[in-house]
C-alpha cells in the first residue's frame, strides 16, 4: 500500500469515527423528542440517523478497500 493510500485510509477511518459520534448524538436527540408533541422532529432526526449509518458503512468499506 502506498503512503498516499495509507493516509487516505487513515482520514476515512477518522471521518467514520466522527460520523459514529454524530450518529450517537442525533439518536439521543431523536429519542428525547420521541412520543412528544415534537414527534415530527424525532422522525426527521431518525432519518438523519439512518443516513449517517449508511455514510459510516460506505466510508468503512472504502477505507477497507483502500487499505487492502
Amino acid at each position: 500500500m502506498s503512503r498516499d493510500s495509507k493516509a487516505t485510509a487513515a482520514q476515512l477511518s477518522s471521518l467514520a469515527t466522527a460520523i459514529e459520534d454524530l450518529t450517537r448524538r442525533i439518536t439521543a436527540l431523536a429519542e428525547s423528542h420521541a412520543e412528544t408533541p415534537d414527534d415530527g422532529v424525532a422522525q426527521d432526526l431518525y432519518r438523519v440517523e439512518r443516513a449517517l449509518i449508511e455514510a459510516h458503512r460506505r466510508l468503512s468499506r472504502t477505507a477497507d478497500t483502500i487499505g487492502t
